[in-house]
């Protein structure tokens, strides 16, 4: 019996879901182990970045600023940061150090930074929920105003990280050079990350400059999400959207061109 389009993009669809929850299984095992704690330390990690760097600012910057709770604020900025780090520098070389998966049929290039970058992203939000909630109970942190514009928020910065991801991964097979580089520029680029301030916070002159980062619009959103009415922000949602997908579709043309190049050992 012959499937109708619809049903072959349905079947198809379902054995990708499984092949990439299989390949973010095997990430986790690979990286983590099945001791201790396991797949757990993917929220460990961002979540004692995010506590380090809250104390941190706490201590030198004072328990508020611009009415806002300095240790809530910075989480807030580092753990979607830590995202944006994790989630580049991981697509570094991607395709070469999991050659052999592609020897299945089934198993894609974009199967290889979906998953990695899938693991990352899980570990983020369970520890911004985790750390939020914590902080909640000790009045450090707001419950949110607006739950909705906060997911939407974290959502369009993610998706612009896997934009960049699918940029980093087929460039990084193009040259050797970007590995080295790909560090420090992650670094230059934490200042127009919304991490360190808000929009409101800076002149209206540099203010339109800021608000060119996708980041700055989409931290913008989630930190409106928190604190509602209380904050001033300023963001432009279609910026992060074109963003990604003008940069998206570039990935994913450059994917193309070097799974043509790629040895399956």
């Amino acid at each position: 019996m012959q499937l109708s389009t619809l049903q072959k993009l349905r079947v198809g669809w379902e054995i990708q879901v499984r092949v990439i929850h299989a390949l973010m299984i095997r990430e986790l095992i690979t990286r983590f182990g099945r001791e201790n704690i396991g797949f757990l330390w993917i929220m460990a990690e961002p979540l004692l970045f995010g506590v380090l760097v809250a104390a941190m600012w706490r201590v030198l910057h004072g328990p508020t600023e611009h009415g806002m709770s300095v240790i809530a604020f910075a989480v807030t900025g580092y753990i979607p940061v830590t995202l944006f780090r994790h989630g580049v520098s991981r697509s570094i070389s991607i395709f070469s150090v999991n050659s052999s998966l592609l020897y299945h049929r089934q198993v894609k290039i974009l199967d290889l930074i979906l998953a990695r970058f899938l693991v990352e992203m899980a570990g983020g939000m369970m520890a911004y929920v985790f750390l939020a909630a914590v902080l909640m109970v000790f009045g450090e942190f707001p419950v949110p105003a607006d739950l909705g514009l906060l997911v939407a928020g974290w959502m369009l910065y993610a998706a612009f990280t896997l934009a960049l991801a699918l940029v980093i991964a087929p460039l990084s097979e193009m040259s050797e050079v970007l590995e080295k580089f790909m560090p420090v520029t992650t670094y230059i680029m934490i200042p127009v990350s919304g991490l360190f301030s808000m929009a409101a916070w800076i002149a209206p002159g540099v203010r339109q400059y800021f608000l060119w980062s996708p980041f700055v619009n989409a931290m913008e959103m989630m930190r409106k999400g928190i604190w509602g009415e209380t904050i001033t922000v300023y963001y432009n949602i279609w910026n992060p959207i074109w963003c990604s997908l003008v940069i998206g579709m570039i990935g994913l043309a450059l994917c193309r061109r070097v799974r043509k190049t790629l040895t399956v050992q």
